[in-house]
């Protein structure tokens, strides 16, 4: 199975990247972890919904068909670490590559939002795009390892 996290938005603080990469490579070679950043669409004077659309074509040109959609979305589900580790283990079982979602500067498009299988939301607060790149991947790791017995999550 492979996850993959979708984000739009190509540059991002060194600080970020190291942490990312540094969660990145602890995956087991069982569960893949890719990233794909998006180019983020010229705000200018553009509609909201040009902006939308264009970003919405390129996360849609970067998910291979039949992969499982969960959005990252305010309004999405609210999840703890053990409830994650439960969606990831049926993510595994499904046997569907899942791609996790990161939206622009205005989110995703509404009615890709709708559209995902899943909606999930990180956090209440606000969160820098850079940011939510790292917590996603720490807390699929998080996951992982509740999985697994590891001993990285301890209650």
């Amino acid at each position: 199975m492979k996850l993959l996290i979708v984000a739009v938005g190509q540059r991002v603080p060194d600080w970020a990247q190291t942490a990312y990469d540094d969660y990145a490579k602890r995956f087991p070679p069982e569960l893949k972890v890719e990233l794909k950043a998006v180019k983020t669409e010229p705000r200018g004077s553009k509609t909201l919904e040009t902006l939308y659309a264009a970003e919405r074509e390129r996360i849609e040109a970067a998910i291979p068909r039949g992969t499982r959609i969960v959005a990252l979305d305010e309004r999405g589900t609210p999840l703890t670490t053990k409830a994650l580790a439960v969606r990831l283990k049926d993510w595994q079982l499904g046997g569907d590559d899942v791609a996790l979602v990161i939206g622009g500067p205005d989110g995703l498009d509404p009615a890709f939002r709708q559209a995902a299988h899943e909606r999930i939301r990180l956090s209440d607060l606000t969160l820098p795009h850079a940011m939510v790149r790292v917590l996603l991947i720490e807390q699929l790791y998080r996951a992982w390892s509740v999985n697994a017995g590891h001993p990285y999550h301890r209650e």
